[in-house]
């Protein structure tokens, strides 16, 4: 048990990098985001809609941070729960016909499903 709950932590920091390098991502450079995703040139909303999610990212990003820095049950129960308010929004996400290279939906179901084993996962530390 002591080495998942190590596993959880040492993905939980590298969630840290992955949000803040996703926020700032979307923030400065979301056409080239979007093309890394498999999405096409997006319109002009998309691509606001898209910016827009970077203080999500960085809220996570800054949740990921909290729970590695204090490691209080409370911050790890706060990010299962953060962490499954994502379990769905990728995969709702994929039924975008702007998404045209190969596998890029299946890279939005795998992210569903990566949501919900760090739900899981954070919300075991959290007990």
């Amino acid at each position: 048990m002591a080495d998942l709950e190590q596993r959880l932590r040492d993905l939980n920091r590298g969630m840290i990098a992955f949000d803040l390098a996703l926020a700032s991502s979307a923030l400065l450079a979301p056409d080239r985001t979007l093309a890394l995703l498999g999405h096409e040139s997006p319109s002009d909303d998309a691509r606001e809609l898209f910016r827009r999610c970077a203080p999500i990212w960085f809220t996570f990003a800054a949740a990921h941070a909290t729970a590695a820095a204090r490691g209080e049950k409370r911050d790890w129960w706060a990010l299962a729960w953060l962490r499954g308010t994502e379990i769905a929004t990728d995969a709702l996400w994929a039924r975008s016909s702007a998404f045209t290279r190969p596998g890029a939906r299946a890279g939005l179901w795998f992210a569903g499903a990566a949501n919900l084993a760090m739900a899981l996962g954070f919300g075991r530390l959290g007990r």
